[in-house]
């Protein structure tokens, strides 16, 4: 009898073959230090990324730190501004406010002033009208003194006027 091989009796035989070399060679150790190479070198990289995401993480918290700092200081610097602004403006309304107030009290010493020299001036123009209807009724007599009189009214009139 009379054996007969097919192709896939030698593929199998190669395989075979192929795979006792291998472990001959030390294929599979060789294999199993490069996967845990690769799986150190993978390990290393992910430490490094933790590392650095922990670092990333410290900077932005140091960041937002600084900015709610400098946020803080911002509002301080405002809250300060605003509260010498209306420092300020309370002066500058003391000041007006006083500033008027003594502009009303000269215009009053001015008005009791002219007052007071217009009524002099009125006294005096009449102590003068008096003195000239006198002058003159007494001059002319005392028939046709009243006509003396109404003539000095109307001149006294005339001087007030």
């Amino acid at each position: 009898m009379q054996i007969h091989y097919d192709a896939e009796f030698y593929v199998a035989v190669g395989f075979a073959l192929f795979l006792g070399v291998l472990l001959k060679v030390g294929a599979p150790g060789k294999l199993a230090a490069a996967i845990d190479a690769r799986t150190d070198r993978i390990k290393a990289e992910l430490a490094e990324a933790e590392r650095l995401r922990a670092e990333a993480e410290a900077l932005l918290a140091s960041f937002e730190q600084k900015r709610a700092d400098a946020e803080a200081e911002a509002e301080a610097i405002v809250a300060a501004a605003r509260d010498e602004a209306d420092l300020l403006a309370n002066e500058a309304k003391k000041r007006i406010e006083e500033f008027v107030a003594r502009s009303v009290k000269q215009v009053d010493d001015k008005i009791a002033s002219a007052r007071l020299q217009a009524t002099a001036e009125v006294r005096a123009a009449a102590a003068d009208a008096a003195v000239k209807i006198s002058e003159q009724i007494l001059s002319k007599g005392a028939p046709g003194g009243a006509d003396f009189v109404a003539a000095g009214i109307q001149n006294l009139r005339a001087l007030v006027h």
